[in-house]
């Protein structure tokens, strides 16, 4: 199993990711660039956005390296 989990077009370390949004973005602002996409805060105070299959699959992967 990788450590790392492909987020947009980023290769993510699952050991970074501190939470996942539950929820999609919506601001409401004409400009934004990730409305109904998911926050995935990483430590450091980055966050990558990510598309429902790109979150579940890291939640997915989450579990199974907790369970090793």
């Amino acid at each position: 199993m990788s450590i790392f989990c492909r987020i947009d077009d980023k290769h993510v370390p699952l050991y970074r990711v501190l939470w996942v949004s539950a929820t999609p973005h919506f601001c409401g602002e004409a400009d934004c660039q990730c409305e109904g996409r998911h926050e995935i805060a990483l430590e450091g105070g980055e966050s990558v956005w990510a598309n429902f299959e790109e979150k579940e699959r890291l939640l997915q992967m989450i579990e199974e390296w907790q369970q090793n």
